[in-house]
Formats: structure tokens, C-alpha cells, sequence
């Protein structure tokens, strides 16, 4: 892994709590990097190639659906809490074949807060945030674009 120190725990309970769901651990999806801001996964196109040679639109929107629920399970530890995360509502765009390894980015939407969001999570039990994923051809452009809204839910 190439992980921040920093977060190098988190990470590995990030990694084992994926493993430990037999659809995700099929999908052969590893943690590739995280700044605090941005959580990205890996995963080789062997495993998700489709009857064209690319990669598969379903696994696309998996992993941008488990990087997406990541980040927002390390902010919800980060601030010492303990919730479910669940994915409310999610549209994906296609945009151009993927005929390369999986690498998908997720970060928190423009019009959404890390502090507004773990607030109101401490307030209430339950705030959502809008979440954007993204993953990228070899030469930097955008195969699949994901925006989601994910709702935690305090734990009792």
C-alpha cells in the first residue's frame, strides 16, 4: 500500500473490512492511496474485463461506490465516531472505455463539508454528504464520473 503514515491503521481496517465482503474480495480492489481529502482504489482490468476488452460498467460503479463509502467511513472514524455508512443515491456517466487497470478517485463534493457533515452527525445521529468519484483513463482523462449522496447513521 501506499498509504500516508497517518493513516496506514485506518487503512488496513479499511482494506480488511472490504476483504471480508466475499463480492469485494472477488474484485481484487486494493487501497492505492489516501490524502485526508481524497481516497483512491485500485483494481486490475483482468479481473473486470468485459466481451469488448474493457472494463466492465458494473465494476466501474462498484468500486466508485466502495471508494466513495470509504472516505466517508475514515472521516466518520477520523472524528472518533462510530456509524453505518449507506449509499442513498448514486448516478454514473460513462464517458469513454476503460482499456487499462481500474483507478478510481473519490472526494467530497464541491457543494458539501467534512465539519458540516460530522456535526450534524454528532447533533442529529445522521447526516448525509454529497460525495464525487471519478475513474481515469491512462492519459488523465475521465472514463466514468459518479456522484452519490451517502448517508451514516450513529451507531447506539
Amino acid at each position: 500500500m501506499n498509504l500516508h503514515h497517518e493513516h496506514d491503521a485506518a487503512l488496513r481496517r479499511l482494506h480488511e473490512h472490504y476483504q471480508s465482503m466475499p463480492p469485494v474480495a472477488a474484485m481484487d480492489v486494493r487501497v492505492a492511496g489516501y490524502d485526508g481529502n481524497r481516497l483512491r482504489l485500485h483494481a486490475p482490468l483482468s479481473t473486470h474485463v468485459n466481451d469488448k476488452g474493457c472494463a466492465f460498467g458494473g465494476s466501474l460503479a462498484s468500486m466508485m461506490t466502495l471508494a466513495s463509502w470509504g472516505l466517508v467511513s475514515l472521516h466518520v472514524e477520523a472524528a472518533g465516531l462510530q456509524a453505518e455508512v449507506f449509499v442513498a443515491d448514486s448516478q454514473i456517466r460513462y464517458l469513454a472505455p476503460l482499456f487499462a487497470d481500474l483507478d478510481v478517485e473519490a472526494e467530497l463534493a464541491p457543494d458539501s463539508s467534512w465539519p458540516g457533515f460530522i456535526a450534524t452527525l454528532r447533533e442529529r445521529g445522521r447526516a448525509r454528504t454529497g460525495l464525487v468519484a471519478r475513474a481515469r483513463l491512462p492519459d488523465g482523462g475521465i472514463a466514468t464520473e459518479f456522484t452519490a449522496r451517502y448517508v451514516a447513521i450513529a451507531k447506539s
